[in-house]
């Protein structure tokens, strides 16, 4: 078998979505290297794949050439495309379509892929659905950097209570972390006393934030089926350490708003809407 069949065997297993397949191509130590996930052993790749054709379930390669380059090396120009109907990481569904080019470096030995090498602009896919995509260090000094989430109930209750939940975990668990944490959040919005949510994800770590108008509200979550399930499943093998806790605020200071005319700040309690200097104050945001 020459490696270009090879090759196009490897891209076939792709868009069959079978995982075996695309190992059985591979030697037994073979390696994946991309920009997203970094270097692979093919071994391991299963995950991978598994997030990527839940993503995207009409997930295809087209490939437009595919050429020896040297002994035992072959390159292939490729078109991924898809639509996103599942979740992306930790992300919902956006119904938008993908089209990334690239192009994937291949060495061989013994008759089998010992190494791709996979290069393709890694915002290409975020940014054709739509998301944010920011550039920072994962490290500066002291300080570690992250992403996070906000959701917003539109109750304007000043807290009394805050539920924090800690959990760390290996990046391979992060995808699915982040799913549960937004299924929790979004039966939280249909509980009694639910103000807000907001969650953080810095390096293997991950924080989440519930604001609550009493403490005896946040027994709710405890009824709530995305809650049991995630409970189960960090009992059963995810993650490696977490801790839950309830805050009660000492004292919440004032909300200050900053009038539009005078440019000077009034209190969004006492103020009742209007400015001393007779203006009306933008609506107050909510506290959390």
């Amino acid at each position: 078998m020459t490696n270009l069949i090879i090759a196009h065997k490897y891209f076939d297993a792709w868009n069959n979505q079978d995982a075996e397949a695309i190992k059985s191509v591979f030697i037994t130590d073979g390696t994946y290297q991309d920009p997203v996930v970094g270097l692979l052993k093919i071994q391991s790749i299963d995950s991978y794949t598994k997030n990527l054709w839940e993503a995207f379930p009409d997930l295809s390669f087209s490939i437009p050439s595919v050429d020896e380059i040297g002994i035992d090396k072959v390159a292939a120009q490729w078109v991924m495309s898809g639509t996103n109907t599942g979740p992306f990481m930790g992300l919902p569904p956006t119904g938008k379509s993908i089209n990334v080019q690239g192009a994937d470096f291949i060495e061989f030995q013994d008759g089998k892929i010992k190494s791709i090498k996979g290069y393709f602009d890694s915002k290409a896919t975020p940014s054709q659905l739509g998301m944010q995509i920011s550039i920072q260090p994962h490290q500066l000094g002291p300080f570690t950097f992250g992403n996070s989430i906000a959701l917003e109930s539109g109750n304007k209750a000043i807290p009394g209570a805050f539920s924090i939940t800690s959990i760390w975990n290996s990046e391979k668990d992060s995808q699915e972390i982040r799913a549960m944490s937004s299924n929790v959040a979004k039966e939280m919005t249909k509980m009694e006393g639910f103000i807000g949510f907001a969650a953080i994800r810095i390096g293997g770590r991950g924080v989440t934030i519930s604001a609550w108008e009493k403490p005896e509200n946040i027994n709710a979550i405890m009824q709530s089926q995305s809650h049991t399930e995630a409970v189960k499943r960090f009992w059963s093998d995810l993650s490696d350490a977490a801790f839950t806790s309830v805050w009660i605020p000492d004292h919440v200071n004032t909300l200050w708003v900053r009038c539009s005319a005078c440019k000077k700040m009034q209190d969004s309690e006492k103020s009742n809407g209007l400015c001393n200097c007779g203006a009306s104050i933008p609506v107050a945001p909510n506290y959390f």
